[in-house]
């Protein structure tokens, strides 16, 4: 089987007939169609190598601490062992620091407030990390296309939404993936065989998750059943595919047993602290809504605090 070899100018499969390049397997990028996706550049991010970075001396929990704040965790990291090794690999090698996450595809089909307060919210973590470290931190989404998929969206619906995503998230300096994608990967170097069943306690989670959001075919139960057996294989692709990663996730270590067991796992709130829902399960106006009613807060209390700051008035001579 052929191995993953990792540099900070790309990632290739090493074979006794040579290398073979990931840009070739699969395609990936704003224009989500089959035939016109752009090609997948998963060397791009890591093309940032410092000049003279022998030189360059960074504390690892330092680093660690820039993130691993509960202003971000809702809990406590899973594998926290592997997070100083990882930060360490990155800082020898001069590159920055990798987080990857699912984005899931819910009842909208276009962008809205709420994905943008949680984009703005994973660059505040990410400047948070270019204080503490120099080449600062990579985020990347995985958009659940294979999720979408399952809970029947139509693929023009899945296009629309993540092709707006994929944009924004761009704009922030992020980069971007299909999980489809991923899985291929994972298929070229053996990882693609689903070999847990889900416990009674995951199974009943999962199954009333699929009572909200399932749409295909079949009963929810098996929507349940066949979401898990993807996840399976998909999480055993991504740390194929991002071995130096964190992976980030919204949901609580509950569902533990759905993400990459080699991975440190970082759960983390979506919008702000205290905020745990998906924000593409969020209606259109959420975030808009509580962004206002925090600038009313905020502005209150600039008045008082400015109010407090007014010197006394002075006695008439």
């Amino acid at each position: 089987m052929p191995t993953l070899e990792k540099s900070t100018i790309a990632y290739t499969f090493a074979g006794e007939t040579g290398a073979k390049d990931m840009q070739a397997i699969s395609p990936s990028g704003t224009d989500l169609s089959a035939a016109g996706r752009r090609a997948v550049d998963w060397a791009a991010p890591r093309k940032q190598v410092l000049k003279g970075r022998a030189a360059v001396k960074f504390n690892p929990e330092l680093i660690i601490k820039s993130f691993n704040t509960w202003a971000f965790k809702r809990e406590q990291p899973g594998n926290p062992e592997r997070l100083v090794p990882m930060v360490e690999a990155a800082a020898r090698d001069g590159r920055p620091l990798e987080f990857v996450l699912y984005w899931g595809k819910g009842p909208r089909s276009a962008i809205a407030a709420p994905d943008l307060a949680c984009l703005d919210y994973l660059g505040q973590l990410a400047e948070r990390v270019r204080q503490a470290y120099g080449p600062g931190a990579l985020i990347r989404l995985i958009c659940t296309d294979t999720h979408a998929s399952l809970n029947g969206h139509p693929a023009e619906a899945v296009d629309a939404y993540f092709g707006a995503i994929d944009a924004a998230a761009r704009a922030r300096g992020f980069a971007t993936i299909r999980l489809s994608d991923v899985v291929a990967f994972g298929r070229e170097v053996g990882v693609d065989k689903a070999e847990e069943e889900p416990s009674g306690e995951i199974l009943a989670s999962l199954i009333a998750c699929a009572a909200k959001w399932y749409r295909g075919e079949g009963s929810t139960e098996q929507g349940a059943l066949d979401y898990h057996r993807m996840n399976m294989i998909e999480k055993r692709a991504v740390a194929a595919a991002f071995p130096g990663a964190v992976f980030v996730t919204f949901n609580g270590s509950e569902f533990r047993d759905l993400f990459p067991a080699t991975m440190p796992i970082f759960y983390m709130y979506s919008l702000r602290r205290g905020v745990g829902v998906k924000p593409w399960f969020m209606d259109a106006d959420f975030a808009s809504a509580r962004r206002e009613e925090a600038g009313s807060k905020e502005a209150a209390h600039r008045e008082v605090g400015a109010a407090d700051a007014r010197p006394a008035a002075q006695p008439v001579a």
